[in-house]
């Protein structure tokens, strides 16, 4: 009992002394693109249990003719692969981008997990990203600052325990995990490995388990100096 007392009250201590985003991390994210900077083709890789995906990108393109999918589970797309997942880009066209996660920050929630005079990694509550936005008081966001040049180095969103998003759903764990090259010469930093990790169920008996592996590769710029 004395231990459990102890350790919730530092849970709370540390929760006390959540304050303002520190002024070198609020410049690393005012410019900071989840999908990283404009203007670059490259070339997404996507693995899970049951399917895996080659795709490749160019910013030149209008709406759907950005995307070209190259491989679809290890093999060329037949015609048919191709027809369906040209619909699907098409369809897909004329959605706004999702809400960037750093325009959830919670104001005044931030936590300093670590700092060294390579990095400092925070931790923040979240604030819905819309009207329908049901998890994201459940989930919390960290940033890892690479801090001699200033840049994004990782984004962490994880879960801070069970939780229902919607009726009749229970996700036990949510966790997305993105990662980022560092800047070097003139090439910008790069959004690298996207990986998620869900494990929940639905309607009691259905298994919402999943992980996912996205990778990014092949940058060449394609939009104007």
């Amino acid at each position: 009992m004395r231990l459990f007392v102890c350790l919730l009250i530092l849970a709370l201590s540390c929760r006390l002394i959540a304050g303002p985003t520190p002024p070198e991390l609020e410049r690393a994210l005012k410019d900071f693109r989840a999908e990283g900077p404009k203007g670059w083709a490259f070339t997404q890789t996507t693995n899970s249990a049951d399917r895996s995906r080659v795709e490749r990108f160019d910013p030149l393109g209008k709406h759907s003719l950005q995307w070209k999918l190259l491989l679809e589970n290890g093999r060329a797309p037949t015609a048919e692969d191709t027809q369906k997942y040209n619909e699907i880009k098409t369809r897909r066209s004329s959605n706004e981008n999702a809400p960037n996660v750093k325009d959830q920050i919670a104001p005044g929630t931030c936590e300093i997990i670590q700092e060294t005079p390579e990095r400092g990694v925070y931790r923040f509550d979240l604030k819905p990203g819309a009207d329908d936005d049901h998890s994201a008081k459940f989930m919390r966001v960290t940033f890892t600052l690479h801090r001699p040049t200033a840049t994004i180095e990782k984004v962490e969103l994880a879960s801070t325990g069970e939780f229902s998003p919607v009726l009749m759903v229970k996700v036990a764990e949510a966790r997305t995990v993105m990662t980022y090259s560092l800047p070097d010469g003139d090439r910008p930093s790069f959004l690298n490995e996207v990986t998620v990790r869900i494990r929940g169920k639905a309607m009691l008996f259905r298994s919402l388990d999943q992980d996912m592996t996205v990778a990014y590769s092949d940058y060449t710029y394609a939009g104007k100096k």
